[in-house]
C-alpha cells in the first residue's frame, strides 16, 4: 500500500510531464494559427494585387484615344493646403465697405446684374482668397419669424489683387433673383440687397470658402470652361489672372496653355464683361477662344434655341481632344439647371469619340480636372 505521502510525491513528480505536454500543445497550435493568419494575408494581397491590374484607362474601341490618367498623372488632385479658408464666420463677420456697384448689363437685357466691390483694407486678420473662391454675404435685416437673414455665398469675381490691383478688395457678379408666386413677383432676399447698395454702405462678410473650383499651378494647363449667367463670376477671376498685363507681373505666373469659354446668355444685352473678353481675345489668339450661345437670338441645328449644350455638342471634336489630354481642366458655373444639359451634350459628344461619359467624368473628377459650382 503506498502511503499518502509517497501518492502525494508520486502526483508531484508527474506535474512537469503535464506542463511539458500542454507546452507542447499550446506551441502547435499557435504555429498552426501564425502559419493560418500568414496565408489569409497573402491570399488577400494576392486578390488585390490582381484587382489592381486592371486596366486604369477606358480605351474607346477602334480609337487612340483614352480616359484620363488618375495615379500616374502629373497633375494629380492636390489638397490646397495654403488656401485660406473661413478667415471670418458667420458669428464674427468682417464688416466691408462698398466701394462701387454698377449694372453689368446693356440697354434692352432681360433682368438686373450688377458688379460690386467691397474694401477689405481694414479687414484684421486681413480676408484673402484665390481665384474661385467664394464668400459669404449677411444681409441686412429680419425674416418673417424675426431672425437675422441667413448668409448667401457668391463666386468671387476678382483675383486676389482685386479690380484695381492693390489687393485690398474683392468683387462679385450678382444677379437679382425674381420669381412669381400667386401671382406676385418675389425678389431674392440677399441679392435684392445687393443690388440696391451704395459706395460707402457696410456689408457683413464671411469666407472666403471653397476649394472645387481653383486653377492649377501648371502654366501650361487648359482651361475649359462652361458658364451661364453670373457663372461668368469665377470664369472672369481666371481669365484676368491669365491675361491681364498688371496680373502676369504680380504673379510672376505666364499662362501658357489654352483656354476656351463657353458663355451661354438670353441676348447679347446680357453678355457680361464683354469689352473684356474681346480684348482678350485681340491680345492673345492663340490662347483664348470664345464661344457663345445666346438663347433668343440664335438657332441650334435643330432649329430651336441655342444654348450652351448645343455649342458643346457642335465642338465635340475638337473639345475632346482637348479632354485626352491630362492637362486639361474643366470647370461649371451657373444655375443648377444646366448640368443635365451639358451632361447630356457631354454624352453624346463622348458617343462620337468612342468612349462612355458616364465612366469618363468619374476619371476627371478623381483626377481633379472636372470641377462644378452650381446653384
Amino acid at each position: 500500500m503506498y502511503s499518502q505521502a509517497k501518492v502525494i510525491a508520486g502526483g508531484l513528480a508527474h506535474i512537469p510531464v503535464v506542463i511539458a505536454v500542454f507546452y507542447f500543445i499550446l506551441t502547435t497550435f499557435n504555429k498552426r494559427a501564425l502559419k493560418f493568419v500568414e496565408e489569409a494575408k497573402t491570399k488577400k494581397t494576392e486578390s488585390k494585387a490582381v484587382e489592381t491590374k486592371k486596366p486604369a484607362v477606358l480605351k474607346a474601341e477602334n480609337s487612340k484615344i483614352e480616359a484620363p490618367k488618375t495615379e500616374t498623372s502629373k497633375l494629380a488632385k492636390k489638397k490646397h493646403a495654403d488656401v485660406p479658408v473661413n478667415i471670418y464666420r458667420p458669428k464674427t463677420p468682417f464688416e466691408g465697405t462698398v466701394i462701387e456697384n454698377y449694372s453689368l448689363l446693356k440697354e434692352g437685357a432681360i433682368g438686373r446684374v450688377n458688379h460690386i466691390t467691397f474694401d477689405l483694407k481694414d479687414s484684421d486678420p486681413f480676408l484673402n482668397y484665390v481665384e474661385g473662391q467664394s464668400i459669404g454675404i449677411m444681409p441686412a435685416g429680419e425674416d418673417a419669424n424675426g431672425k437675422p437673414h441667413k448668409l448667401r455665398l457668391y463666386s468671387i469675381a476678382s483675383t486676389r489683387h482685386g479690380d484695381d490691383f492693390n489687393g485690398n478688395s474683392v468683387s462679385l457678379c450678382v444677379r437679382q433673383l425674381q420669381y412669381e408666386k400667386d401671382g406676385e413677383t418675389i425678389n431674392g432676399v440677399c441679392s435684392t440687397y445687393l443690388c440696391d447698395i451704395k459706395p460707402g454702405d457696410k456689408v457683413k462678410i464671411t469666407g472666403p470658402v471653397g476649394k472645387e473650383m481653383l486653377l492649377p499651378d501648371e502654366e501650361e494647363a487648359n482651361i475649359v470652361m462652361l458658364a451661364t449667367g453670373t457663372g461668368i463670376a469665377p470664369m472672369r477671376a481666371y481669365l484676368r489672372r491669365m491675361f491681364e498685363p498688371t496680373e502676369k507681373e504680380k504673379n510672376k505666373w505666364n499662362f501658357k496653355g489654352k483656354a476656351w469659354l463657353f458663355m451661354g446668355a438670353p441676348k447679347s444685352a446680357n453678355l457680361l464683361y464683354e469689352e473684356d473678353l474681346q480684348r482678350y481675345l485681340t491680345d492673345n489668339p492663340d490662347n483664348f477662344k470664345y464661344t457663345k450661345a445666346i438663347s433668343r437670338e440664335q438657332q441650334n441645328a435643330k432649329g430651336g434655341r441655342m444654348y450652351i449644350q448645343d455649342r458643346v455638342l457642335e465642338s465635340a471634336n475638337e473639345l475632346f481632344n482637348m479632354i485626352e489630354d491630362e492637362k486639361t481642366h474643366i470647370y461649371l458655373c451657373g444655375l443648377k439647371g444646366m448640368e443635365p444639359g451639358i451632361d447630356e451634350a457631354m454624352t453624346k459628344a463622348a458617343e462620337e469619340k468612342g468612349l462612355n461619359w458616364s465612366e469618363l467624368r468619374p476619371q476627371l473628377k478623381k483626377a481633379g480636372r472636372w470641377h462644378v459650382e452650381t446653384y
